[in-house]
Protein backbone atom coordinates (compact mmCIF):
# COMPACT_ATOMS: atom_id res chain seq x y z
CA UNK A 1 0.00 0.00 0.00
CA UNK A 2 2.64 2.33 1.04
CA UNK A 3 5.13 3.34 -2.14
CA UNK A 4 8.08 3.71 0.85
CA UNK A 5 7.98 0.77 2.99
CA UNK A 6 10.85 0.76 4.70
CA UNK A 7 9.69 1.50 7.95
CA UNK A 8 6.80 -0.42 7.59
CA UNK A 9 9.24 -3.94 7.32
CA UNK A 10 11.62 -2.40 9.89
CA UNK A 11 9.43 -2.06 12.39
CA UNK A 12 6.73 -4.79 11.29
CA UNK A 13 3.80 -2.19 11.34
CA UNK A 14 0.48 -2.11 8.52
CA UNK A 15 1.47 2.11 8.57
CA UNK A 16 3.95 3.97 8.85
CA UNK A 17 2.84 6.24 11.69
CA UNK A 18 4.65 6.71 14.90
CA UNK A 19 2.44 8.23 17.51
CA UNK A 20 5.11 11.23 19.29
CA UNK A 21 5.58 9.83 23.28
CA UNK A 22 4.28 13.06 24.81
CA UNK A 23 5.10 12.26 28.41
CA UNK A 24 2.20 12.56 30.39
CA UNK A 25 -0.15 13.58 27.58
CA UNK A 26 0.25 10.11 25.85
CA UNK A 27 -1.72 6.98 28.12
CA UNK A 28 -1.54 3.59 27.64
CA UNK A 29 -5.47 3.39 25.96
CA UNK A 30 -3.93 6.21 23.37
CA UNK A 31 -0.79 3.87 22.54
CA UNK A 32 -3.17 0.81 22.49
CA UNK A 33 -5.34 2.00 19.95
CA UNK A 34 -2.57 3.42 17.60
CA UNK A 35 -0.86 -0.18 17.71
CA UNK A 36 -3.97 -2.05 16.79
CA UNK A 37 -4.69 0.43 14.10
CA UNK A 38 -1.75 -0.68 12.55
CA UNK A 39 1.07 2.46 13.62
CA UNK A 40 2.90 1.70 16.49
CA UNK A 41 2.07 3.52 19.81
CA UNK A 42 4.71 5.29 22.34
CA UNK A 43 4.84 5.37 25.84
CA UNK A 44 6.66 8.71 27.30
CA UNK A 45 9.26 6.95 30.13
CA UNK A 46 11.50 10.12 30.76
CA UNK A 47 9.32 10.98 33.56
CA UNK A 48 8.39 7.31 34.88
CA UNK A 49 10.32 4.94 37.08
CA UNK A 50 11.58 1.66 36.11
CA UNK A 51 8.59 -0.16 38.06
CA UNK A 52 6.40 2.29 36.45
CA UNK A 53 7.53 1.67 32.85
CA UNK A 54 7.55 -2.16 33.57
CA UNK A 55 3.96 -2.02 34.95
CA UNK A 56 2.82 0.44 32.35
CA UNK A 57 4.52 -2.26 29.00
CA UNK A 58 2.47 -5.08 30.94
CA UNK A 59 -1.15 -3.02 30.91
CA UNK A 60 -0.18 -2.28 27.13
CA UNK A 61 0.79 -5.75 26.61
CA UNK A 62 -2.68 -6.67 27.23
CA UNK A 63 -4.36 -4.51 25.42
CA UNK A 64 -2.21 -4.86 22.40
CA UNK A 65 0.03 -7.65 20.73
CA UNK A 66 1.32 -5.25 17.95
CA UNK A 67 4.88 -3.66 18.28
CA UNK A 68 5.15 -0.63 20.56
CA UNK A 69 7.87 1.82 21.08
CA UNK A 70 9.28 3.34 24.29
CA UNK A 71 10.69 6.71 24.91
CA UNK A 72 13.37 8.33 26.48
CA UNK A 73 15.64 11.24 26.71
CA UNK A 74 19.48 11.97 26.27
CA UNK A 75 19.86 15.52 28.21
CA UNK A 76 22.54 16.34 30.03
CA UNK A 77 21.97 16.12 33.65
CA UNK A 78 20.58 19.65 35.15
CA UNK A 79 23.89 21.37 37.03
CA UNK A 80 23.23 22.10 40.59
CA UNK A 81 23.27 25.94 40.75
CA UNK A 82 21.74 27.49 43.51
CA UNK A 83 22.12 31.54 43.05
CA UNK A 84 20.59 30.59 39.03
CA UNK A 85 17.52 28.52 40.50
CA UNK A 86 17.32 31.11 43.40
CA UNK A 87 17.05 34.21 41.25
CA UNK A 88 14.33 32.23 38.82
CA UNK A 89 12.37 31.71 41.86
CA UNK A 90 12.63 35.85 42.20
CA UNK A 91 11.06 36.37 38.74
CA UNK A 92 8.21 34.36 39.69
CA UNK A 93 7.46 35.83 42.96
CA UNK A 94 5.11 38.39 42.14
CA UNK A 95 2.57 35.35 40.47
CA UNK A 96 3.76 33.50 43.12
CA UNK A 97 1.69 36.68 45.57
CA UNK A 98 -0.82 37.38 43.02
CA UNK A 99 -1.81 33.79 43.97
CA UNK A 100 -1.67 34.38 47.46
CA UNK A 101 1.77 31.73 47.60
CA UNK A 102 3.78 32.85 49.95
CA UNK A 103 7.13 33.74 48.09
CA UNK A 104 9.22 31.93 50.37
CA UNK A 105 7.59 28.78 50.01
CA UNK A 106 9.84 25.84 48.32
CA UNK A 107 8.65 24.48 45.00
CA UNK A 108 9.59 20.70 44.60
CA UNK A 109 12.99 20.15 42.44
CA UNK A 110 11.84 18.42 39.77
CA UNK A 111 14.97 16.56 38.16
CA UNK A 112 14.84 13.53 35.44
CA UNK A 113 17.87 11.32 35.07
CA UNK A 114 18.83 10.82 31.44
CA UNK A 115 18.61 7.32 30.04
CA UNK A 116 20.99 5.05 31.94
CA UNK A 117 21.15 1.84 33.03
CA UNK A 118 18.32 1.31 35.20
CA UNK A 119 16.18 2.27 32.37
CA UNK A 120 18.46 0.37 30.26
CA UNK A 121 17.78 -2.96 32.41
CA UNK A 122 14.20 -2.06 32.17
CA UNK A 123 13.97 -2.08 28.37
CA UNK A 124 16.14 -5.75 27.96
CA UNK A 125 13.18 -6.65 30.68
CA UNK A 126 10.17 -5.86 28.61
CA UNK A 127 11.41 -5.85 25.58
CA UNK A 128 9.71 -3.21 23.36
CA UNK A 129 10.13 -3.09 19.57
CA UNK A 130 11.17 0.15 19.47
CA UNK A 131 12.89 2.65 21.65
CA UNK A 132 13.27 5.88 20.92
CA UNK A 133 15.17 8.69 22.22
CA UNK A 134 15.13 12.13 22.65
CA UNK A 135 18.19 15.28 22.65
CA UNK A 136 20.51 12.51 20.96
CA UNK A 137 21.28 8.74 22.10
CA UNK A 138 22.93 7.25 24.80
CA UNK A 139 26.41 6.88 24.90
CA UNK A 140 27.56 3.61 22.85
CA UNK A 141 27.49 0.83 25.15
CA UNK A 142 24.18 1.49 26.23
CA UNK A 143 22.82 1.46 22.67
CA UNK A 144 24.15 -1.65 22.12
CA UNK A 145 22.46 -3.27 24.90
CA UNK A 146 19.17 -1.82 24.02
CA UNK A 147 19.79 -3.07 20.71
CA UNK A 148 20.74 -6.66 21.77
CA UNK A 149 17.73 -6.62 23.46
CA UNK A 150 16.13 -6.89 20.31
CA UNK A 151 14.83 -3.32 19.71
CA UNK A 152 15.45 -0.99 17.21
CA UNK A 153 16.82 2.33 17.52
CA UNK A 154 15.39 5.89 16.62
CA UNK A 155 16.11 9.38 17.81
CA UNK A 156 14.76 12.79 16.92
CA UNK A 157 17.11 15.54 14.39
CA UNK A 158 16.37 18.73 13.83
CA UNK A 159 19.14 19.42 11.34
CA UNK A 160 20.81 17.62 8.88
CA UNK A 161 23.97 17.24 10.86
CA UNK A 162 22.30 15.72 13.87
CA UNK A 163 20.51 13.33 11.12
CA UNK A 164 23.93 12.63 9.92
CA UNK A 165 25.29 12.08 13.85
CA UNK A 166 22.79 10.13 14.83
CA UNK A 167 22.89 7.51 11.39
CA UNK A 168 26.79 7.31 12.55
CA UNK A 169 25.75 6.63 16.31
CA UNK A 170 23.81 3.77 15.05
CA UNK A 171 20.22 4.75 14.49
CA UNK A 172 17.88 2.71 12.83
CA UNK A 173 15.81 5.27 11.60
CA UNK A 174 15.45 9.40 12.18
CA UNK A 175 13.20 11.23 13.35
CA UNK A 176 13.29 14.41 10.68
CA UNK A 177 11.69 17.25 13.45
CA UNK A 178 10.74 20.42 11.69
CA UNK A 179 10.53 23.72 13.80
CA UNK A 180 6.27 23.15 13.48
CA UNK A 181 6.91 20.45 16.68
CA UNK A 182 6.59 20.21 19.91
CA UNK A 183 9.10 19.89 22.37
CA UNK A 184 12.63 20.52 20.26
CA UNK A 185 14.68 17.73 20.23
CA UNK A 186 17.69 19.89 19.20
CA UNK A 187 21.24 18.46 21.20
CA UNK A 188 24.10 19.24 18.90
CA UNK A 189 24.73 23.01 19.61
CA UNK A 190 24.83 23.61 22.78
CA UNK A 191 23.34 27.25 22.53
CA UNK A 192 19.57 26.33 22.31
CA UNK A 193 18.47 30.35 21.79
CA UNK A 194 20.90 30.63 18.77
CA UNK A 195 19.85 26.90 17.31
CA UNK A 196 16.34 27.77 17.06
CA UNK A 197 16.78 30.83 15.28
CA UNK A 198 18.08 28.92 12.10
CA UNK A 199 16.55 25.66 12.35
CA UNK A 200 14.33 24.54 9.19
CA UNK A 201 10.40 23.88 9.10
CA UNK A 202 9.54 20.36 8.38
CA UNK A 203 9.14 19.80 4.81
CA UNK A 204 12.70 22.21 4.23
CA UNK A 205 14.30 19.40 6.50
CA UNK A 206 13.04 16.18 5.54
CA UNK A 207 14.12 16.00 1.98
CA UNK A 208 17.49 17.31 2.95
CA UNK A 209 17.86 14.87 5.33
CA UNK A 210 16.58 11.96 3.54
CA UNK A 211 19.32 12.77 1.15
CA UNK A 212 22.09 12.93 3.63
CA UNK A 213 21.31 9.62 5.59
CA UNK A 214 20.86 5.92 4.08
CA UNK A 215 18.54 4.63 7.20
CA UNK A 216 14.41 5.65 7.34
CA UNK A 217 13.29 8.83 7.97
CA UNK A 218 9.92 9.58 9.43
CA UNK A 219 9.23 12.90 9.17
CA UNK A 220 8.07 15.24 11.88
CA UNK A 221 6.52 18.43 12.98
CA UNK A 222 3.02 20.15 11.43
CA UNK A 223 1.62 17.10 10.28
CA UNK A 224 -1.67 16.70 11.32
CA UNK A 225 -4.00 15.29 8.43
CA UNK A 226 -3.69 12.86 5.28
CA UNK A 227 -2.21 15.58 3.36
CA UNK A 228 0.52 16.25 5.17
CA UNK A 229 1.52 12.23 5.62
CA UNK A 230 1.14 12.49 1.77
CA UNK A 231 3.29 15.88 1.43
CA UNK A 232 5.85 13.91 3.99
CA UNK A 233 6.03 10.78 1.78
CA UNK A 234 6.86 13.51 -1.83
CA UNK A 235 9.62 15.04 -0.21
CA UNK A 236 11.42 11.48 1.17
CA UNK A 237 10.32 10.22 4.35
CA UNK A 238 9.21 7.11 4.95
CA UNK A 239 7.25 7.17 7.91
CA UNK A 240 5.68 10.27 9.76
CA UNK A 241 5.22 10.56 13.54
CA UNK A 242 2.28 12.44 14.80
CA UNK A 243 1.35 14.52 18.20
CA UNK A 244 -0.44 17.32 18.65
CA UNK A 245 -3.43 15.61 16.39
CA UNK A 246 -4.25 13.03 18.84
CA UNK A 247 -4.28 15.39 21.91
CA UNK A 248 -8.32 15.98 21.68
CA UNK A 249 -9.24 11.90 21.27
CA UNK A 250 -10.19 11.08 24.41
CA UNK A 251 -8.07 8.23 25.09
CA UNK A 252 -5.23 11.10 25.72
CA UNK A 253 -4.27 12.68 28.92
CA UNK A 254 -4.88 16.10 27.67
CA UNK A 255 -6.26 17.87 30.62
CA UNK A 256 -9.71 19.81 30.42
CA UNK A 257 -7.76 23.65 30.07
CA UNK A 258 -4.95 22.34 27.50
CA UNK A 259 -8.14 20.51 25.60
CA UNK A 260 -9.93 24.13 25.29
CA UNK A 261 -6.68 25.70 24.20
CA UNK A 262 -6.37 23.17 21.59
CA UNK A 263 -9.97 23.69 20.45
CA UNK A 264 -9.00 27.25 20.34
CA UNK A 265 -5.97 26.96 18.37
CA UNK A 266 -6.99 28.91 15.59
CA UNK A 267 -6.99 32.13 17.42
CA UNK A 268 -4.47 30.90 19.51
CA UNK A 269 -0.18 31.75 18.69
CA UNK A 270 1.95 29.09 19.42
CA UNK A 271 5.91 29.83 20.45
CA UNK A 272 9.06 28.24 20.98
CA UNK A 273 9.46 29.07 24.43
CA UNK A 274 11.89 27.93 27.34
CA UNK A 275 10.00 28.82 30.17
CA UNK A 276 8.34 25.88 31.30
CA UNK A 277 11.08 23.23 30.90
CA UNK A 278 14.41 25.02 30.50
CA UNK A 279 14.68 23.78 27.06
CA UNK A 280 13.13 25.26 24.19
CA UNK A 281 9.20 23.78 23.32
CA UNK A 282 6.80 24.75 21.47
CA UNK A 283 3.50 26.28 23.03
CA UNK A 284 0.38 27.62 22.75
CA UNK A 285 0.60 31.22 23.79
CA UNK A 286 -0.31 31.98 27.96
CA UNK A 287 0.22 34.73 30.09
CA UNK A 288 3.73 33.02 31.52
CA UNK A 289 4.81 32.68 27.62
CA UNK A 290 3.61 36.05 26.56
CA UNK A 291 5.53 37.84 30.03
CA UNK A 292 8.53 35.68 31.00
CA UNK A 293 9.36 33.97 27.22
CA UNK A 294 9.35 33.33 24.94
CA UNK A 295 12.99 33.01 25.80
CA UNK A 296 14.22 33.58 29.09
CA UNK A 297 18.30 33.08 30.17
CA UNK A 298 17.47 33.41 33.68
CA UNK A 299 15.69 29.78 33.04
CA UNK A 300 17.54 26.97 35.05
CA UNK A 301 18.54 23.62 33.36
CA UNK A 302 15.82 21.57 31.59
CA UNK A 303 13.93 20.13 33.68
CA UNK A 304 14.04 22.02 36.99
CA UNK A 305 11.67 24.99 35.32
CA UNK A 306 8.82 22.65 35.37
CA UNK A 307 9.41 22.39 39.26
CA UNK A 308 9.95 25.73 39.98
CA UNK A 309 6.03 26.45 38.26
CA UNK A 310 4.37 23.69 39.91
CA UNK A 311 2.25 25.50 42.84
CA UNK A 312 1.73 28.26 40.38
CA UNK A 313 0.38 26.32 37.71
CA UNK A 314 -1.74 24.23 40.90
CA UNK A 315 -3.14 27.45 42.24
CA UNK A 316 -4.36 28.64 38.72
CA UNK A 317 -5.80 26.04 37.56
CA UNK A 318 -7.88 26.01 40.73
CA UNK A 319 -9.59 28.83 39.45
CA UNK A 320 -9.89 27.44 36.19
CA UNK A 321 -6.65 29.55 34.73
CA UNK A 322 -4.05 28.09 32.45
CA UNK A 323 -1.72 30.93 32.59
CA UNK A 324 0.97 29.19 33.95
CA UNK A 325 0.19 25.94 32.37
CA UNK A 326 2.61 24.21 29.61
CA UNK A 327 0.45 24.01 26.78
CA UNK A 328 2.27 21.68 24.41
CA UNK A 329 1.35 22.10 20.77
CA UNK A 330 2.80 21.84 17.64
CA UNK A 331 1.84 24.47 14.94
CA UNK A 332 -0.77 22.32 13.23
CA UNK A 333 -3.15 22.15 16.57
CA UNK A 334 -5.74 23.64 14.21
CA UNK A 335 -5.83 20.09 12.29
CA UNK A 336 -6.51 18.29 16.21
CA UNK A 337 -10.19 16.02 15.95
CA UNK A 338 -11.90 15.18 18.91
CA UNK A 339 -12.65 11.02 18.32
CA UNK A 340 -11.61 8.34 19.44
CA UNK A 341 -7.50 7.33 18.19
CA UNK A 342 -8.70 4.43 15.95
CA UNK A 343 -11.06 6.44 14.16
CA UNK A 344 -8.61 9.19 13.83
CA UNK A 345 -5.72 6.71 12.35
CA UNK A 346 -8.22 5.33 9.85
CA UNK A 347 -8.95 8.72 8.87
CA UNK A 348 -5.26 9.52 8.43
CA UNK A 349 -4.49 6.65 6.09
CA UNK A 350 -7.92 7.77 4.08
CA UNK A 351 -6.70 11.01 3.79
CA UNK A 352 -3.09 10.09 2.91
CA UNK A 353 -4.16 7.43 0.44
CA UNK A 354 -6.71 9.74 -1.05
CA UNK A 355 -3.60 12.16 -1.80
CA UNK A 356 -1.31 10.17 -2.74
CA UNK A 357 0.47 9.45 -0.27
CA UNK A 358 0.55 5.83 0.19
Amino acid sequence: MWSDRRLVELFKIEHPIVLAPMAGLGTVDLAAAVSNAGGIGSIGCAVLTSELIAKTVAELRRLTKKPINLNFFCHDAAKADAARERAWHEKLSSYYRELGIAPATAAPRLDLAPFGDAASAVVEQVRPEVVSFHFGLPEPGLVDRVKAAGCKVISSATTVDEACWLEKHGADAIIAQGYEAGHRGLFLDSDSERAITSQAGTFALVPQVADAVSVPVIAAGGIGDGRGIAAAFALGAAGVQVGTAFLLCAESATPPLHREALRNARLNQTVVTNVFSGRPARVLVNRLAAEIGPWSDAAPDFPLPMGELSPLRAAAEQNGSSDFTPLWSGQAAALAREMPARMLMDILVREATKSGGS
